[in-house]
């Protein structure tokens, strides 16, 4: 595993009055009223996502959940944002880009 397979690469949107917010590494998205509450759904997602891909009753199914791509047009997106972003066109504050690690110890995992 490279180190850059451990950083989650993620997007943001706000659409009419929801943030709607994406992991393109995992295929999850979430939404609510403000960018923070969505990125904390967001998170707590993907740790349950990894919990049951390493611990939990998917275990079984770890390679493919955590190698689990978006389709090809939220990845287009993501890359689109971050080109605008890289060029200084999108600085609207309604687009955001941003990368989470991995969470390495699933939450709730208690070690027995």
């Amino acid at each position: 595993m490279k180190p850059k397979d451990l950083i989650l690469r993620c997007y943001a949107n706000k659409h009419k009055d929801q943030w709607q917010i994406f992991c393109i590494d995992l295929c999850l998205s979430a939404q609510a009223g403000t960018l923070d509450e969505a990125r904390n759904k967001l998170r707590n997602m993907i740790g349950e996502y990894v919990y049951d891909a390493l611990v939990g009753e998917d275990r079984k199914y770890a390679d493919q959940l955590l190698t689990r791509k978006a389709p090809f047009k939220q990845i287009a997106t993501y890359h689109y944002y971050r080109l605008m972003h890289n060029i200084g066109i999108l600085e609207d504050g309604l687009h955001v880009l941003f990368k989470d690690p991995l969470p390495l110890i699933p939450k709730d995992y208690v070690h027995e």
